[in-house]
């Protein structure tokens, strides 16, 4: 079971992943390093002003260009709880699912700094500032277990005793 609840910030189509964490920063996989830089390019107050648990909003094809994991890891080092876009690159979305970031495919009409109330069990978001419902489809209980372990790796890790 996941509900989010954060600030958003909003972004448009076609976000790539080198807008997501610039080329010259991938000399790290530390979540923690890579968040420092991110959108250090398009939105250079992000990594200052980002706080755990905000929400980032996106349009169509999120995360699209080269496939990069550093990309989720950045996001998941800056404290984001999950994205919410019209749809997303394939590969950023099995990357972000293999390291536990949580994605919902949803048209959400926000602007920054709205707060979203997200709801995975249920597929409900819920704009906190004006009381606008949207809905998606529920995430299966598959990817809530892996999201709930912390992506691929750990969930193998429970599931071997490991």
């Amino acid at each position: 079971m996941a509900k989010f609840k954060g600030r958003v910030w909003r972004f448009g189509d076609n976000v790539d992943t080198d807008q997501i964490i610039p080329a010259e920063y991938l000399t790290t996989g530390n979540p923690a390093e890579l968040a420092e830089h991110a959108f250090a390019k398009v939105r250079p107050n992000f990594p200052s002003e980002v706080r755990k648990g905000d929400i980032i909003v996106g349009g169509c094809n999120f995360g699209s260009g080269s496939s990069r994991e550093h990309a989720p890891r950045a996001l998941m080092g800056a404290g984001i709880s999950c994205v919410v876009a019209g749809s997303f690159a394939r590969i950023f979305y099995r990357n972000s699912i293999n390291i536990g970031l949580p994605l919902i495919q949803c048209v959400v009409d926000v602007e920054d700094g709205a707060v979203l109330e997200v709801d995975t069990d249920n597929g409900i978001i819920l704009d906190a500032d004006s009381g606008k419902e949207y809905g998606f489809s529920p995430l299966p209980a598959f990817l809530q277990e892996l999201f709930d372990a912390g992506g691929l790796v750990n969930y193998v890790k429970r599931k071997m005793g490991v």
